[in-house]
């Protein structure tokens, strides 16, 4: 059987790795001249590492698993990390009970009414109740104006923008049972990562897939894709025409209406869906920025919506004894600061830097490098679930497979890999008749 798979990001490159282990011939096309999409990695001169932040939890179960059926479980490593507020002019470590009991903009009885919030939402069985009010009422309802306002709507903003009050209760409840799940036998946090960066992983995943007669086409854009009458499924792209049995689409949603035909899939109601866009900022220094993984900004004036102190997590020895620190900033998929020059978003993100951190010398600075992405995430508006495309689509050999079908899950790579293998098993017919092979690359 031969599959042809429609991007080269998590997604693509899990299901590939998984199907190419099934004696299955995958060709993976990714229009960048590297695999990874939102996972990619960056060149920071004398190491790898990823262009955007990414961490596992000790509870995304998917995500280890697959990590160990790649062999790459030797690469995982595990911290102790904080997490910080930036609130009226102070920073404040949140990092454990005591200190948030000792959370200073917060009465007493504000955290209490906090505790509460965040226990309930954990203990919320039946999530699509949650998509008729929006994460910002749901919070205010629960916790009260004040404990929205200093507490939960700066991680809003570090997450979503401008949706921060406009996406479903189904969002906090999603991020709250992980981080709940991920503490409830732990005293402080911890969390992991890939020594090496997500470079590690897809170089692996490549080899898996070229290792069992599959083909990762990279720097192809695919032009069309279309049925023909033997009910196969031809992918057009620059090189040339491929013939499929089937195939499957895991690039976002809103590139569907160009690049499929009509007779494959319905598209009218994939405009419905809006994009996250985001615009980052990552610093290579000589010593540490913030000492907080997660430091979340409840200031206005401030350009970008967190600090994320990676080297709080990893450790130098894998960054050529340098720090990485990342300054994301999200907006609409459509807001003109995706497309604003680099050395304009340098600039006033380096002003908001000197306001959180006047004291840090410049010549600490030794490279400073500026990320965009136009389609991070779909946003899970009111009654998101009516929206989202399925699975299977008008042609039985075609298939859509993407983030915009997480309607109970927060963007995550745990996430991906669980997505990824929900579809196998609902979707048996793409491994019918295929015998395992035990063609391993370590």
């Amino acid at each position: 059987m031969k599959v042809g798979i429609v991007g080269g990001g998590f997604l693509g490159m899990c299901l590939a790795s998984k199907l190419s282990r099934k004696n299955i011939r995958v060709s993976v096309f990714e229009r960048e001249h590297q695999l990874g999409g939102l996972a990619t990695w960056e060149d920071y001169d004398q190491f790898f590492w990823d262009r955007f932040y990414h961490v596992i939890l000790p509870n995304d179960s998917y995500l280890l698993t697959f990590l160990k059926e790649c062999g790459l479980q030797e690469k995982l490593c595990w911290e102790k990390t904080r997490t910080g507020y930036y609130v009226d002019g102070q920073f404040h470590s949140v990092s454990n009970s005591k200190e948030f009991l000792l959370f200073p903009p917060l009465s007493m009885a504000s955290k209490l009414r906090l505790a509460f919030t965040i226990y309930y939402g954990s203990m919320v069985k039946d999530w699509r109740k949650l998509e008729k009010i929006t994460t910002k009422d749901c919070l205010i309802k629960l916790g009260g104006s004040k404990n929205y306002h200093k507490f939960w709507k700066p991680l809003l903003l570090a997450k979503l923008g401008e949706f921060h009050d406009k996406v479903s209760a189904v969002f906090i409840w999603t991020y709250i049972k992980r981080l709940f799940e991920a503490r409830e036998n732990a005293s402080t946090e911890q969390m992991g990562y890939i020594n090496g960066s997500y470079k590690v992983v897809f170089d692996q995943l490549e080899k898996i897939v070229e290792s069992n007669n599959g083909k990762v086409h990279l720097n192809t854009s695919v032009k069309n894709i279309r049925p023909i009458d033997s009910g196969k499924i031809v992918i057009e792209t620059e090189e040339g025409v491929s013939e499929f049995d089937k195939v499957v689409f895991t690039a976002p949603t809103s590139l569907a209406d160009r690049l499929v035909s009509p007779d494959l899939l319905q598209v009218d109601n994939l405009h419905k869906i809006e994009y996250l866009g985001v615009v980052c900022l990552v610093m290579v220094t000589k010593r540490e920025v913030s000492p907080y993984y997660v430091l979340n900004i409840a200031d206005d004036t401030i350009p970008f919506t967190g600090v994320i102190g990676m080297s709080s997590l990893v450790n130098t020895k894998y960054t050529d004894g340098k720090y990485l620190t990342y300054f994301p900033k999200y907006v609409k998929s459509s807001s003109p600061l995706i497309n604003r020059e680099d050395e304009q978003i340098l600039s006033d993100f380096m002003e908001g830097f000197y306001k959180l951190y006047p004291g840090f010398d410049s010549g600490d600075i030794i490279s400073t490098h500026i990320h965009r992405a136009k389609r991070v995430q779909p946003i899970q508006l009111l009654n998101y679930s009516q929206s989202i495309p399925a699975v299977n689509t008008l042609h039985p050999n075609f298939y859509m497979l993407n983030t915009s079908q997480f309607v109970n899950d927060t963007l995550n790579n745990n996430s991906v890999a669980k997505h990824v293998e929900n579809f196998l098993q609902s979707s048996p017919e793409i491994l019918k008749n295929q015998q395992p092979i035990f063609n391993r690359v370590n």
